[in-house]
């Protein structure tokens, strides 16, 4: 499994990364914080034969993308074992979400997850996966005296593969 994630300016990723270490801590799970998953949004989700395809394929229009704005505003959870922090949709995420579904049309042999199209993707950063009943418990916790609305910055995207975890491509945005 491949996927396309949109990575933010530092002060956001040590917001996030905090929150991901403070469930870590709290809840006793570590799979994010073992297999150093940063903080993201995933954009896109796919099964695909050749790598350097949708690689050549978004250097060759990744200099239409620019960087925007997103503003983190609630905690939610994917029952059973994933709590996220989610952003507001606004145009800047949507458009993207369009731009980079259109490059798929344009590829052969590559395959979408249906939850990644535009109009039914939500957008989240994970920040606890795999959690036990218990886990997600501290999990919320965690959260629960720590979040509050912020603002950051989209500042790159890249490319990467699943399980475990591996950066395969990432350029930033203007």
């Amino acid at each position: 499994m491949y996927f396309i994630s949109l990575y933010f300016d530092n002060k956001t990723n040590e917001r996030i990364q905090r929150y991901i270490d403070k469930i870590a801590n709290c809840s006793g799970n570590v799979f994010m914080t073992e297999n150093k998953v940063p903080p993201h949004i995933t954009v896109s989700s796919f099964e695909m034969g050749e790598e350097r395809e949708i690689i050549g394929k978004l250097r060759e229009n990744i200099e239409v993308l620019s960087r925007g704005e997103v503003i983190w505003c609630s905690v939610g959870m994917f029952l059973p074992s994933v709590i996220y922090i989610a952003p507001v949709l606004n145009n800047y995420l949507q458009n993207l979400s369009k731009f980079i579904y259109n490059i798929f049309l344009q590829t052969g042999n590559i395959s979408v997850s249906p939850y990644y199209r535009p109009m039914q993707w939500f957008p989240h950063a994970t920040v606890g996966k795999k959690l036990s009943r218990e886990e997600m418990i501290g999990a919320v916790r965690a959260l629960q005296d720590e979040f509050g609305m912020f603002r950051g910055e989209v500042t790159h995207i890249g490319l990467a593969k699943t399980n475990p975890y591996e950066e395969l491509w990432k350029v930033e945005l203007k």
